[in-house]
């Protein structure tokens, strides 16, 4: 397999409901292989983005292709959801519940009329690449949560698409096992060697899962890229805030001779060529450091928990209504509404526009910090 070869092409997408534009002009293109994740809040668009890659809505703009396929247009010329060589697994799962798993699994060969002889072949591949063989005969009412999403997946992926498509599908799984199977789906993804689009809101197994994340907002794709792009260089404050555990902290300011105040205080050098006027500045949550009391670059802030993470603490707390993020190494022993104080480094980690929320660049010049 070619990795450089594209996988999907998704090209100036719209989608109309009387009037509400759900998805405004996205464009996406991901290579063979590759493990998309449409991800973002509820009423972004992905799951509607999800639906045109289906077959199951009808792009009112632009066009989507599978490879060198074109797969759906708004000019009409659509292929039929059945012919796109897509599978898609439904939040719900969807099995028949008077077929036992085997038979699941087996129903699209069946429907395709594969010879009996390859569709038992097949069907024991896929249960055992699923580690599910031993539930072979029992029916979806007789196993776990877990187990019927893998039955699910079987299903998908028993005609070998092109495309696997997953409409949230651990959304129903607790916790730890949703844990658990993140890396099962990234392993079946791998063996099978298809181009995968999840939607998820949860932007942990969005950074997890993914090879390329499409964070979307009001219908458009606000960033594109790498999960490590996502993280490293977030170009708006919107991603910056959405994205990383714990996310990245916008607190607003106001820049006057090269210094930016919050609340009144300096926290920040900012380089000559940032204007006066209001601004956004970006900390990471290890940027930050609890501070034993008032001083220069210090913010009073408004304790509100303590949770620990991987032998440090993540310390939480309101700095004017605004809540913040502080990796500390020590549990702050105070109670939730007590005082505590948060130290800012010279300069911040970014910058965006109050207005816009998009990422001001920079060039840092030398400076000493506050």
């Amino acid at each position: 397999m070619n990795v450089a070869e594209p996988g999907i092409v998704i090209e100036d997408l719209r989608k109309s409901f009387e009037g509400f534009n759900a998805v405004r002009g996205v464009d996406i293109s991901v290579p063979q292989g590759a493990f998309l994740v449409l991800v973002g809040p509820s009423g972004c668009g992905k799951t509607t983005m999800l639906r045109m890659l289906a077959g199951l809505e009808q792009p009112t703009g632009g066009q989507i292709r599978f490879g060198d396929r074109t797969v759906a247009t708004a000019t009409g010329g659509s292929i039929a959801p059945g012919r796109r060589d897509a599978g898609l697994v439904f939040q719900s799962y969807a099995l028949w519940p008077h077929m036992t798993v085997q038979a699941n699994i087996e129903w699209p060969l069946k429907v395709a009329k594969q010879p009996s002889g390859r569709r038992k072949a097949r069907v024991r591949e896929v249960l055992e690449l699923l580690g599910i063989a031993q539930l072979a005969s029992r029916y979806p009412g007789e196993i776990s949560g877990g187990q019927q999403q893998r039955v699910a997946i079987g299903r998908m992926i028993a005609p070998a698409p092109s495309v696997l498509l997953f409409d949230e599908p651990l959304s129903n799984l607790d916790a730890k096992l949703r844990v658990e199977t993140r890396s099962e789906l990234v392993r079946i993804h791998r063996a099978t060697g298809a181009t995968s689009v999840y939607v998820t809101h949860d932007q942990v197994e969005a950074m997890t899962m993914a090879t390329h994340v499409a964070l979307m907002r009001d219908g458009v794709v606000e960033q594109f890229g790498s999960p490590d792009d996502l993280l490293s260089d977030p170009a708006s404050s919107f991603v910056a805030t959405f994205i990383g555990t714990p996310p990245a902290n916008v607190i607003p300011a106001v820049v006057s001779g090269g210094v930016a105040r919050s609340g009144g205080k300096a926290i920040a050098s900012l380089p000559p060529s940032v204007p006066t006027g209001p601004i956004d500045l970006m900390y990471r949550a290890e940027s930050l450091r609890l501070a034993p009391g008032p001083a220069e670059g210090v913010l009073a802030a408004e304790f509100a928990e303590s949770t620990p993470l991987a032998g440090r603490f993540l310390v939480s707390a309101s700095v004017g209504g605004k809540r913040l993020s502080v990796i500390a190494d020590d549990h702050p022993r105070v109670l939730a509404g007590d005082r505590i104080w948060i130290g800012f480094p010279g300069q911040p980690d970014g910058l965006f526009d109050s207005a816009t929320g998009a990422k001001v660049l920079l060039e840092w010049a030398a400076g000493s910090p506050l």
